[in-house]
């Protein structure tokens, strides 16, 4: 069956109208919040006076709330509307930001940062779904690729906009709030040029909420990530590795930024081949590069090494971030796909929470342990992903040479084939 956007154009479009507008809906919402991610630490602890306890217990918070409204958007997405809760999770986020902006002591800015993970939570997942709603299933991993690349662009372009305005409005941190606040309205006002597919009738019953309606392969995948998640932690605790290593707060920020260069560059081809062989190879070459990026960083004297491997790092993200997404959506039923990437999310989103303060813990100033902890751990971890493919068998592969010859391309429970070959 053709999705509403193919249906408007006549033809099988890689990437509907959908998936391009949701994508620069998070390419000003991530350009706003990643404006403020280097200098959020900084605001806290010299404007604010706040000790770097507090720091770890904001994002603690603000990590774990994201993680359970996830899980509960994912529900949502698939018994309820999904713009509207896309809409709300970008505004709650788009608020957060101005009342950080005001904050005058350390609580106003745990609230500020409560209501942008209870955005980012509620808005992902519905959105998640919406672009595999909207994509053909043999297409999947470009359009994620591309909404990771679009996003990751955001990542990039907000960074240096905060260097910038930093150096300009003398050292000042406060402004770049209320700054980032204009492109994270700009991201609301996109979202209802968004088309949704209605995913279900008025009539129907509604799907019931059970886990155990999913397929083992589904569970085998989430056990597997799950534990990837355990060992993969903040992003933040990598900057204090390159600051511990020599870099300032310039050299950061803009290291910072070719990491997400990186990161935006490679996601859509990933995407694009991951369409073409199985999933589970290119997120175990992902997971092979991670391992040899946080060994490298723990082993590294140098702040050069900074240079090379957070670059190499993005190139990881951008093999598993839209690549696992279109994994997940591959092996459920497309009625409860919300469901299957909010639980994901919050698998994900929990063990990140762990792996913060265990790695938190064995830090201990340099950070050295629990890098190569983390190295060893996902390097095994590779290996089993890339030799072990029987155990995670359940997405088809040879996806466009398949189509071509009028094969249906979907796991067996999402429903018959188009009646018509190409890339459906």
């Amino acid at each position: 069956m053709q999705t509403a956007d193919e249906q408007a154009t006549g033809t099988r479009p890689h990437l509907s109208p959908t998936v391009r507008v949701l994508s620069w809906v998070s390419f000003f919402q991530d350009t706003a919040s990643e404006m403020l991610y280097p200098v959020l630490p900084i605001f806290l602890t010299t404007v604010l006076g706040a000790p770097v306890a507090i720091v770890g217990l904001i994002e603690g918070i603000a990590e774990g709330t994201a993680s359970v409204m996830k899980a509960l958007a994912g529900r949502l997405a698939d018994i309820r509307r999904r713009r509207p809760l896309v809409a709300g999770g970008y505004g709650l986020s788009s608020l957060g930001k101005l009342v950080i902006g005001f904050a005058g002591a350390w609580p106003v800015v745990l609230v500020g940062r409560f209501a942008d993970r209870v955005g980012k939570g509620l808005r992902g997942p519905p959105r998640d779904a919406m672009i595999a709603d909207a994509t053909a299933p043999a297409a999947r991993g470009r359009a994620f690729g591309f909404h990771r690349a679009a996003d990751t662009a955001g990542a990039v372009v907000g960074p240096l906009i905060g260097l910038g305005l930093y150096e300009v409005m003398g050292h000042r941190i406060r402004p770049l709030f209320f700054v980032a606040f204009v492109p994270a309205a700009v991201s609301v006002v996109l979202i209802f040029l968004v088309h949704e597919r209605p995913h279900r009738d008025e009539g129907d019953e509604l799907p019931v909420w059970s886990l155990q309606g999913f397929p083992a392969r589904y569970w085998r995948l989430m056990a597997f990530l799950g534990l990837f998640a355990l060992v993969n932690f903040s992003d933040a605790l990598l900057i204090l590795r390159a600051k511990h290593l020599g870099l300032g707060f310039a050299a950061i920020v803009l290291v910072y930024a070719l990491y997400n260069l990186s990161y935006a560059a490679l996601s859509y081809p990933a995407g694009v081949l991951s369409d073409r062989v199985p999933r589970r190879l290119v997120f175990g070459a992902g997971l092979a590069v991670f391992a040899v990026a946080y060994a490298g960083l723990g082993l590294a004297r140098d702040g050069v090494w900074v240079w090379v491997l957070l670059p190499l790092y993005g190139c990881y993200t951008a093999l598993t971030d839209g690549v696992s997404r279109a994994w997940v959506a591959d092996v459920v039923a497309g009625e409860v796909v919300g469901t299957a990437l909010g639980t994901y999310a919050a698998f994900s989103g929990a063990g990140a929470v762990i792996a913060g303060v265990w790695a938190g813990l064995a830090w201990q100033g340099s950070g050295t342990t629990p890098l190569l902890v983390s190295g060893i751990v996902v390097a095994v971890l590779a290996v089993v992903l890339l030799a072990g493919g029987r155990v995670f068998d359940g997405e088809l592969t040879g996806r466009v040479e398949w189509a071509a010859e009028g094969w249906d391309s979907r796991p067996a429970d999402q429903g018959p084939a188009p009646a018509e070959g190409g890339t459906g």
